[in-house]
């Protein structure tokens, strides 16, 4: 049927701030839905209290609500707006349990609002875990034998039934396993189940037998509202059942299933999604597969978009969300086109003709006495994905994307001893590809593997094969590089760096490169098209591999490279991701080919059709090299924006400047000026600002003199690092000793700067453009914690509400001769202190920061946009005569520092000066008589900790 006139205005509920568990793949399903509603003529109103994400720009919905995400709030927009539907399923869980208990108020109803997307029922049904399990049972769906216990006494009675330990408790109604685990102790089930009964919305925890060991999959399906179902994409984990989906490996398609395995697993998930309801839009279920027996059992149904409908999106270039909002409002998958080909039916389910690989990314680094170990409760603040031909080769690429200094999968650094191996091998930690690889050096079989982590033997072997490459290369020098051995080399995913260290001999990846080149061996670019080649695709979607075809066509158009931010981390999240959204759209509009480089699947920025070419690669040295070299075969490339992806891209741009690769905006050696501390603070003693007394250090030694040199507190930290990893403060010479140490074994050869500590200052964050001549600052904020406390973890509040005019006029001057001192051409943010009416600079960092969205989202300008276009030759008095610069902020924007302590119990809640929040949200108060500024400002001091 074609799409409903009946509505006209539709209600969309974010997720809010993120969470682990719960980050911005929900706001890559939401601003598709949002652009797919509106695309057919509805009125999108959207609340969402997250000011980080491109969900929440004005450019993604008719009227943008940051606001809390509460019923009250709900309530109140709803009355103002009057939509006439609600579509909850792209916030996540956050936003189905709104929808659902507004429901039960009966306040939809009143209101004349339906909901659309998912049935109510649904939700209850799948969120309830006694109902779903009689509804499965009904049904005749296998299940792990469970009961749900509401109380420790009624627990300790299921457990006898089920025949002892080892259990899972799943609390009902939580985010990311919250609460929950694997428990082979009566002592940790007594623990868990009460911290569990606690963390439930509604008291009650799932008993259920253990399957651990098992092998996990998922399956994401599209119902439209003539019942058509369609599959989009397996998705095998290849982590056993006992570590969370969110922190397994996945690979897509499934590898290991048989035909007739895949089968009845797709007529279980189709009979369990037509079971919970009649509604049209998308779900995504879980099974376990016993290994020996085949036995099959459903572990879960979401009725909503899931983490992994983000990653089968990308993974096939099927737009689950897009697809999901248009059956939402009646439309049926036959009359939908695919948008990848143009030409085929959205009902055709993708077929995928290469391998693709997911790798969380954990910040255990930042949580001091974590436990590593991955469990059923998710830990992983991010993920990359990558794609390639074969596995092998699609891992060593994620292995490349993440982001941890690795040039693949090992085979780039001394391997460890066996005794760590062993270890690390004993349970799932984070490292366990690397560990499996690192086993096979050691001469571990495939069985022996087996026995130990329980991981498929198929995935097993194929990491064997890489070992086993390995090992023919070391036995070569550069000069014995034959073609086809060096090919199959390329095929496997290696890097030229891995390549260079395992060949006999002093080889450089230079000289891997050149070597390559002079026998014609250079990657190839494929499409990811939705259909195994069997239809030619419209969208410009590309991943990299070293076969004969290649099908990226280079244009004559003048290009623009934008350089992604690589995963979600802590201190590097999805503002990055917002601002090269941003810087695309800003050189689409310029009239430039904006060309998008990233490997974070959870973004908008990889969104296929938000560039005008996407390459899925990993943000590392060689691909984007690689990319560069192809793009610019008719010497149409303009430049290489650094500036927007964070440390990430910003890391690229000694060796784009080496290379004689332009890079737009502000050039390397002023980006280089602002990083290196010596060089800044010359700059700083030239234009006459204050700065504390510091110092350098690259031993122990050298840092205690330092310290004693400069006095106590310092403020220890290593150079080149995101979200102050590996900064204390220390108040004695052992302090410094401890910390430098540390510091020397997580990062060696860093040099450590020591800065004398301002305590009880008022810090400051200033965001600022430049065109190279005028400086336009967008947004000064004071944060309400004292300085010590890392400014991402900080409430601020814009404009500042405390500081005197000849301050802020202070702040401002040192900004403006800082950015022109720098040459700034673009974006610039500015890190200072206020003590004793006495301003002092901290760092500049020439490029777009973290605050960057908030500012943008506060002040209603798009900085982002502007200082993308100023790199590329605007000037800001363009904008300024536009009346595009001014501030339409009345009264204050406060933004709110949100963590992630429950997924870490064990850790105490301490701030510090290395950044621990996962996200943040907004708030808009017309006085500082408002609770948002009142709580935070009563416990400023509370949790300052070294």
């Amino acid at each position: 049927m074609p799409k409903r006139t009946d509505i006209k205005r539709i209600l969309l509920i974010g997720s809010g701030p993120i969470v682990i568990g719960q980050a911005c793949e929900f706001d890559y399903s939401g601003s598709q839905a949002a652009r797919a509603l509106r695309k057919e003529g509805y009125e999108v109103i959207l609340v969402n209290s997250n000011p980080a994400t491109i969900m929440t720009d004005p450019i993604t919905a008719d009227r943008v609500y940051l606001q809390e995400l509460t019923p009250e709030s709900i309530r109140r927009i709803v009355e103002k707006e009057r939509p006439d539907a609600v579509l909850p399923t792209m916030g996540g869980q956050t936003a189905l349990n709104l929808a659902a208990q507004l429901h039960e108020e009966g306040f939809w109803e009143a209101m004349g609002v339906e909901i659309i997307g998912v049935d109510i029922e649904a939700i209850q049904i799948t969120e309830d875990r006694q109902k779903f399990r009689d509804l499965m049972e009904q049904i005749g769906i296998d299940q792990a034998r469970s009961r749900t216990a509401r109380s420790l006494l009624e627990a300790k009675e299921i457990l006898q039934e089920l025949g002892g330990l080892p259990v899972v408790i799943r609390p009902s109604f939580t985010l990311g396993g919250t609460g929950g685990g694997i428990v082979w102790t009566m002592e940790e089930f007594d623990r868990k189940v009460t911290r569990g009964l606690e963390l439930s919305p509604v008291h009650q925890v799932l008993i259920e037998e253990s399957v651990y060991g098992w092998k996990e999959y998922e399956l994401e399906l599209l119902r439209d509202a003539n019942d058509n179902v369609i599959i989009v994409c397996p998705i095998e984990n290849l982590d056993p059942m006992g570590v969370h989906t969110g922190d397994s490996i996945t690979v897509a398609p499934a590898q290991t299933l048989t035909d007739k395995q895949y089968q009845r697993m797709r007529d279980a998930a189709i009979k369990m999604m037509r079971s919970i309801g009649k509604f049209a839009g998308g779900c995504n279920v879980q099974f376990a597969v016993e290994p020996h027996t085949g036995r099959m059992i459903a572990v879960e149904i979401n009725p909503r978009m899931s983490r992994s409908s983000a990653l089968a999106s990308k993974a096939t270039g099927y737009p689950i969300a897009k697809v999901a909002a248009r059956l939402a409002v009646g439309y049926t998958l036959d009359e939908l086109p695919n948008d990848v080909t143009g030409t085929t039916s959205a009902c055709f389910e993708p077929s995928i003709d290469y391998v693709v690989v997911k790798i969380p990314r954990w910040n255990f680094e930042k949580f001091e006495g974590v436990d590593e170990e991955l469990t059923t409760q998710m830990k992983a603040v991010g993920e990359v994905m990558a794609i390639g031909r074969t596995f092998p080769e699609a891992l060593q690429k994620a292995w490349q994307s993440l982001e941890n200094g690795y040039a693949g999968l090992g085979a780039d650094r001394e391997d460890p001893s066996r005794e760590e191996v062993r270890a690390r091998l004993k349970k799932p930690y984070w490292d366990r590809t690397l560990q499996i690889r690192n086993a096979f050096r050691l001469g571990a079989s495939v069985e022996e593997i087996h026995d130990i982590t329980y991981i498929d033997p198929w995935f097993l072997y194929q990491i064997e094969d890489i070992v086993k490459i390995e090992r023919e290369l070391e036995r070569r020098t550069l000069d014995q590089l034959d073609a086809d051995f060096l090919r199959l080399v390329k095929q496997y995913g290696f890097s030229d760096v891995q390549i260079a260290y395992l060949l006999q001999g002093n080889v450089t990846e230079e000289d891997v490169r050149a070597r390559r080149k002079a026998l014609g061996i250079t990657p190839t670019f494929r499409l990811v098209d939705t259909c195994a080649a069997e239809f030619p695709a419209q969208t410009p979607y590309y991943y990299s591999t070293y076969e004969t075809e290649n099908e990226s066509e280079v244009t004559d158009r003048e290009k623009v490279i934008i350089l992604g931010a690589g995963p979600n981390r802590i201190g590097q999240g999805i503002e990055f991701d917002y601002c090269c959204v941003h810087g695309v759209l800003a050189a689409k509009e310029m009239g430039y080919e904006a060309i998008m480089i990233n490997c974070n699947p959870e973004t908008v920025s990889t969104d296929f059709d938000v560039a005008d070419k996407l390459y899925f690669e990993p943000v590392f040295w060689e691909r984007v090299l690689d990319i560069i070299e192809h793009e610019n075969r008719h010497g149409k490339l303009k430049g290489v924006i650094v500036q927007l992806g964070g440390q990430t891209a910003l890391k690229l741009a000694r060796k784009l400047h080496e290379h004689g690769i332009p890079i737009l905006g502000t050039s390397f050696p002023m980006m280089d000026l602002a990083e290196e501390r010596s060089k800044f603070s010359a700059l700083l003693r030239e234009l006459e600002i204050p700065y504390p007394p510091y110092g350098a250090a690259r031993t122990v030694a050298e840092a205690v003199e330092v310290a004693e040199r400069i006095g106590y507190p310092i403020l220890i930290r290593p150079s080149y690092v995101l979200g102050g990893q590996g900064m204390r403060i220390a108040i004695n010479k052992e302090e410094v000793e401890r910390y430098v140490r540390n510091i020397l074994k997580l990062l060696p050869d860093n040099e450590i700067l020591l800065d004398l500590f301002l305590e009880n200052g008022i810090e400051v964050d200033v965001d600022a453009a430049c065109d190279g001549e005028e400086v336009w600052i967008a947004g000064i904020m004071q944060h309400i914690e004292p300085a010590g406390v890392h400014s991402g973890d900080s409430t601020a509040v814009l404009p500042p509400f405390s500081l005197s005019e000849e301050v802020l006029n202070t702040i401002r001057r040192y900004t403006e001769d800082i950015a022109r001192r720098l040459q700034v051409v673009g974006l610039i943010n500015v890190q200072m202190v206020v003590k004793d009416n006495v301003v002092y600079v901290i760092e500049a960092n020439p490029r777009a920061s973290r605050t960057m969205p908030f500012v943008a989202k506060a002040t209603g300008v798009p900085v982002a946009k502007i200082g993308t276009q100023l790199m590329l030759g605007r000037k800001l008095r363009e904008f300024r005569e536009a009346g595009l610069l001014e501030s339409k902020l009345k009264g204050y924007a406060i933004k709110e520092p949100v963590f992630s302590w429950d997924k870490f119990p064990e850790v105490p809640k301490e701030l510090g000066p290395e950044m621990k929040s996962t996200g943040e949200a907004i708030a808009f108060v017309e006085t500082l008589t408002d609770e948002h500024f009142r709580r935070p400002y009563a416990i400023r001091n509370l949790y300052l900790s070294r």
